[in-house]
């Protein structure tokens, strides 16, 4: 048990030099990024929402889009969602470009959201995802960062080996359960690795567990397998045309095929797919009845005939499915309301600190080690 407690330690130590550096920046833009949602919900409030006329008629979608097109004719609308809410704004999804709001009733632009602190999520997002590289280098950087979220979860895994104490008595767990005060140098950062790491490393496995499916297909393919499902076929949908030279075009009947949509089910939000390619409108509908509140059901429509080629509703879907959907925002907290993102930034600001001490107690053995050696 010792030897392997040993190498263990020594895994442990390995991961968190080569990998430290990337561990670290993924935990500061991660716990910038837990509470996204509610900031931008602030700054942008009042373009969400709108004072509906009295009597008022809601303009049919292929209006609203063409409105927000008029506003931005270099545009290439990415999906178009609508609320199931009188008071909500219509949202012109742009890709990577941002998004318009338009009002639903009057088919003003309302504006395109806090444009600037988008911008700063979006930085730091690209940091999070693959260190900003740009261009052909973003697949080495989303490479770098996925592998070393792998060794986040090792450290986790580790970690908590190494934290258990070798005697079970209550003086030696609570040791490296609190916080001590007064200590300077290495017994301080000992007492914060230990600590930090005891409260911290339940919150950080699930969150590289995470990580690591909406990352690996191999992650994802496991999940599959572990609940008994057949892993769906890798796809590639179709993209945008990015070089200009076609104008943007919706079908003519893209209004009948809206309330088709409308009519598949009781909604919340419908959010349709754009643009429509191969004569299929993918629409994704948040039915409004599911625990999982970002579970999404699946409607697809022929943009031809207006009839429905696919309807799968997402407590319908198999197990693996329903929880591929809860793991994108399980990841980042949101999953578990603003407690959930609570515990995600904790959780992301406790890594930064694993890190740093965890690097200050490998210096400062290494320093301990070359002292010896030249004695």
């Amino acid at each position: 048990m010792k030897q392997l407690r040993k190498a263990i330690f020594w895994a442990h130590l390995a991961c968190g030099v080569v990998a430290g550096i990337f561990i670290f920046i993924m935990c500061v833009t991660g716990a910038l990024l837990a509470f996204e949602p509610n900031v931008l919900k602030i700054a942008e409030s009042e373009m969400r929402s709108v004072q509906p006329p009295e009597n008022a008629q809601r303009l049919s979608v292929r209006e609203i889009v063409g409105k927000a097109l008029a506003a931005r004719p270099s545009a290439r609308p990415s999906s178009v969602t609508l609320q199931n809410d009188g008071r909500a704004s219509a949202v012109v999804a742009l890709g990577r470009d941002g998004q318009i709001y338009v009002d639903p009733y009057t088919g003003e632009i309302l504006g395109a959201g806090a444009t600037r602190l988008r911008g700063f999520f979006r930085v730091v997002e690209d940091l999070h995802r693959w260190i900003a590289l740009p261009g052909e280098a973003r697949t080495v950087g989303k490479i770098i960062n996925d592998v070393c979220n792998l060794a986040f979860l090792i450290l986790a895994l580790t970690g908590v080996y190494i934290w258990f104490p070798r005697r079970l008595a209550w003086q030696n767990f609570k040791s490296v359960m609190w916080f001590r005060g007064g200590l300077k140098g290495k017994a301080r950062d000992f007492n914060w690795h230990n600590t930090i790491g005891f409260w911290t490393s339940t919150a950080l496995i699930v969150l590289t567990v995470t990580g690591a499916v909406i990352s690996f297909q191999w992650a994802n393919n496991l999940l599959y397998t572990l609940t008994g499902n057949e892993s769906p076929a890798a796809t590639q949908s179709p993209a945008p045309n990015q070089t200009g030279e076609q104008a943007f075009a919706l079908p003519e009947n893209l209004d009948e095929i809206w309330k088709k949509a409308e009519n598949q089910t009781s909604w919340k939000s419908i959010g349709l797919r754009l643009p429509i390619a191969q004569d299929s409108a993918v629409f994704t509908i948040d039915e409004g009845r599911y625990w999982n509140v970002f579970g999404r059901s699946l409607l697809i429509i022929d943009a031809k005939s207006a009839e429905v080629t696919k309807w799968e509703s997402y407590g319908e879907q198999n197990s693996a499915r329903q929880l591929r959907s809860w793991a994108r925002f399980t990841h980042t907290g949101e999953t578990g309301g603003l407690i959930g993102q609570l515990i995600a930034f904790m959780a992301c600001t406790g890594g930064a600190f694993l890190v740093f001490t965890g690097i200050s107690l490998a210096l400062r053995r290494f320093g301990n080690w070359r002292t010896q050696k030249a004695r």
